[in-house]
């Protein structure tokens, strides 16, 4: 009898686990479609956040040795530059050959002068930031932008010595007199010619481009940046 009284017990607490099932609340079919359509709006707003981040730029030109910096890149040396801009009174930007960054500029700091000097004229579409620029002529630009910069960001086209000091001239035309901060992103071996002509030193911070390049590319500056950037590259 005890075996049975057991079973009956069993049977007992069985039924129970099912009325308690039973129990549950229960979504309406029409609560059920809510939800789902709730959430479909939810993920479909986290998909247009996450491509509102993105920047679009037209396709690289290999022919005019393009190679645009990656998301990471664009977006650090653009917020780098937006905390100089804090620390002036009225602070001007000037981008040689780097559309990456004075894209990305523009979108963290929107408000923020920037004039972009590129030989591509596929960006004219930012009309009066934009200045074709020839590093073969490196002065033949406007008089209104000599000595006008307080930061200045160059990105020269190549890694020859003669793109290099050309770069450096057309520096020397835009910096504002006294003290104007100056980032560079070249090869590491331009390292010495960095220090030589224009005092740069690297950060411990390294661009990367999206096309993955074969050469190591440094970012060179002429200012202590204390934490951020990495701070001074400490093997320099």
């Amino acid at each position: 009898m005890e075996s049975v009284r057991e079973n009956d017990d069993v049977i007992s607490n069985d039924n129970k686990a099912h009325d308690d099932e039973d129990d549950s609340p229960m979504l309406s079919l029409h609560a059920l479609e809510a939800l789902k359509e709730f959430l479909a709006e939810q993920n479909h707003q986290i998909s247009a956040d996450e491509e509102a981040e993105e920047v679009e730029l037209v396709a690289e030109d290999w022919r005019l040795s393009q190679f645009w910096y990656d998301r990471r890149t664009a977006e650090t040396i653009a917020s780098e530059v937006i905390s100089l801009c804090k620390t002036l009174t009225s602070p001007s930007v000037a981008c040689i050959a780097c559309p990456t960054l004075y894209a990305y500029l523009k979108k963290v700091g929107p408000e923020v002068p920037a004039q972009l000097l590129e030989f591509d004229r596929r960006f004219e579409q930012y009309g009066t930031e934009f200045t074709f620029y020839d590093y073969n002529q490196p002065e033949d630009l406007p008089l209104s932008l000599k000595h006008s910069y307080s930061i200045i960001v160059a990105d020269p086209p190549y890694l020859s010595e003669e793109c290099f000091e050309k770069i450096a001239e057309t520096i020397t035309f835009l910096s504002r007199p006294g003290k104007s901060f100056l980032l560079l992103l070249t090869g590491e071996v331009q390292k010495e010619r960095a220090a030589e002509l224009l005092g740069l030193r690297p950060c411990g911070f390294r661009p990367q481009h999206s096309s993955k390049l074969g050469n190591e590319f440094r970012l060179f500056i002429n200012y202590d940046p204390g934490l951020r950037l990495d701070g001074w590259d400490k093997e320099s």
